[in-house]
């Protein structure tokens, strides 16, 4: 089973999306968290555990995940999918970024 983390700002159009067009895949296990104060659903220690990959968004994603949760984050593996917040929840073109992105990952 790979356990897929994806993280975002604020948690509620890109990351959540790429959690339920994921979801379904044989193998995979997904979830989603913010980093922002205000982020629907707000990352923590628990969900990095669990997680074999993190993917963000964005580097600065990335760079304030390192920052914020290094000890938390240990040796696992972390990909920028480089998706610019312009895209609605589960907008046509944002799942069709997220499977190509995600495919070498997979």
């Amino acid at each position: 089973m790979l356990n897929i983390l994806f993280v975002c700002a604020r948690n509620r159009l890109r990351s959540p999306t790429a959690e339920r067009v994921f979801a379904g895949r044989p193998g995979v296990e997904t979830d989603s968290a913010g980093l922002a104060p205000d982020a629907d659903v707000r990352l923590s220690g628990d969900q990095l555990h669990w997680a074999d990959l993190v993917v963000v968004m964005e580097k600065a994603h990335r760079t304030n995940l390192r920052r914020g949760y290094a000890r938390a984050l240990g040796g696992t593996r972390v990909v920028c999918l480089d998706i610019p917040d312009r895209y609605e929840y589960m907008e046509p073109a944002l799942i069709e970024l997220l499977e190509e992105r995600m495919r070498p990952h997979l």
